[in-house]
């Protein structure tokens, strides 16, 4: 593996890994609400004081101009922050004590902590990419892999079904059918039905691929050898055919998850995917529409931050595979 594939690796675990364990991590719960400190600012984290080296700790922020969300750092109050220990709202990794507010990424219009939100919000949009590309790629290699392998007939329709669902538009699909459902729908409802349509699009195109892939090996001396001694048509396929795709399903996998975390993200920006008060990276950058709101308070982007790395992961890992094949 290259060093950027060794880098995107090492990337991914630790978003999975802290999407994972967020309710460890993330210092508040994603719906709590601090109406009293609306576009908070990221809090910033001392560890001098008086020229001196100390343990790290956050002040106070007193919000100075209401209508502008101007706030001042009061440095008369001082809170130290906690590392492991128990909250009200449960044990954390990091915390502070009130009247004192840990902010990482800073709050939202209604004073919502957005790295805590980040976390859950993951939870959703890599939840998307991946049982999606999942049940995709176990219908795609299938259905290919079977059509390669029968021909005639079968592989014939197979094929008429393929190329009329790679035929549809898929984001105007995905509008419509979100426009079927009713609108008080759960998110975790909505989460299904997206992972379903997009399921439902995806499998055809890699179906094609591993279609003619596997019309190469049903050739080969080991799989006529396997049909000779009475090899049913099912175990060719699972011992014998599919292995030798499942490089190229890996290193397409990698490619496939970065499209369905953006078709979530597309969808829940619009407000038709994850709703509120369910965060999704989607719907928190839904904010940032207004150009005011991303001038003012920058850190509402971080979201789109978020999403630039997955998928910049995602892309760098898939093409180290493709280099070491």
């Amino acid at each position: 593996m290259t060093k950027g594939g060794k880098f995107a690796l090492a990337l991914l675990v630790i978003i999975f890994l802290s999407v994972l364990f967020a309710d460890f991590i993330a210092p508040y719960p994603y719906d709590l609400q601090n109406r009293s400190g609306p576009y908070h600012p990221p809090t910033r984290i001392h560890i001098f004081k008086d020229g001196k080296l100390t343990f790290p700790y956050v002040n106070l922020y007193r919000l100075e101009d209401p209508l502008f969300k101007v706030y001042r750092e009061d440095k008369s109050v001082s809170c130290r922050l906690k590392f492991l220990s128990k909250t009200q709202y449960g044990f954390k990794l990091i915390s502070v004590d009130p009247p004192c507010k840990l902010y990482l990424l800073g709050a939202d219009k209604l004073g919502r902590d957005v790295f805590s939100r980040l976390l859950y919000g993951g939870r959703y949009s890599l939840g998307v990419g991946l049982i999606g590309t999942a049940v995709t790629f176990l219908i795609g290699s299938f259905i290919g892999g079977l059509s390669g392998y029968l021909g005639g007939k079968v592989d014939t329709l197979t094929m008429r079904l393929v190329e009329v669902i790679m035929s549809i538009p898929a984001f105007y699909l995905l509008l419509s059918l979100r426009a079927v459902f009713p609108l008080e729908m759960s998110s975790g409802e909505v989460f299904l039905m997206i992972v379903f349509i997009l399921s439902f699009l995806g499998w055809a195109g890699l179906a094609r691929v591993v279609r003619g892939m596997v019309l190469s090996i049903r050739e080969r001396e080991y799989v006529l050898a396997a049909k000779t001694y009475g090899a049913g048509t099912f175990l060719v396929l699972r011992r014998h055919i599919l292995p030798g795709t499942y490089y190229y399903l890996i290193t397409s996998a990698t490619l496939t998850v970065p499209a369905y975390i953006l078709g979530e993200a597309s969808l829940s920006l619009i407000g038709l995917g994850i709703q509120e008060p369910q965060p999704s990276w989607g719907n928190m950058l839904s904010e940032v529409r207004n150009v005011t709101v991303l001038a003012s308070f920058p850190w509402m982007l971080s979201p789109g931050v978020a999403i630039f790395l997955t998928i910049l992961a995602f892309n760098l890992l898939g093409d180290s595979l493709l280099k070491k094949k």
